[in-house]
């Protein structure tokens, strides 16, 4: 199951916070602030796709996600690379590397990575 934009935007507040009322993602959104009823609506599509749960306290509701933030983005690019680079990591690397522009220092950073996780696999 995925999450629209407005979706992801609400639960990237949701993850930072970790937990929150209404007031506190409101308070989360930049200028210009959406309607608490839009966010109400988007909390609700939420709970129904099991992607966040709430504690009642009185009248109020307490949100929390149900997922963490790795795992859902671990699944996206995975399902990236699988429906458009034919299930291949070395097909995604070349092409993120070639298009994207990054910085000499940057491509440095990621190599370190790849060969942290290289080393630790052969352990």
């Amino acid at each position: 199951m995925q999450l629209s934009n407005s979706e992801e935007q609400l639960m990237e507040h949701l993850w930072t916070l970790e937990k929150a009322f209404m007031k506190d993602l409101l308070e989360a959104y930049p200028e210009p602030k959406p309607a608490t009823t839009t966010v109400a609506t988007l909390l609700k599509r939420m709970i129904d796709k099991k992607f966040v749960a709430y504690a009642e306290y009185g009248n109020s509701r307490e949100y929390f996600p149900l997922v963490k933030k790795t795992d859902y983005f671990s699944k996206h690019v995975n399902g990236l690379i699988k429906d458009f680079f034919n299930n291949s990591a070395s097909q995604f690397a070349s092409f993120f590397t070639t298009e994207t522009n990054l910085s000499t220092l940057e491509l440095e950073e990621l190599k370190k990575i790849i060969d942290s996780q290289i080393q630790k696999k052969k352990k």
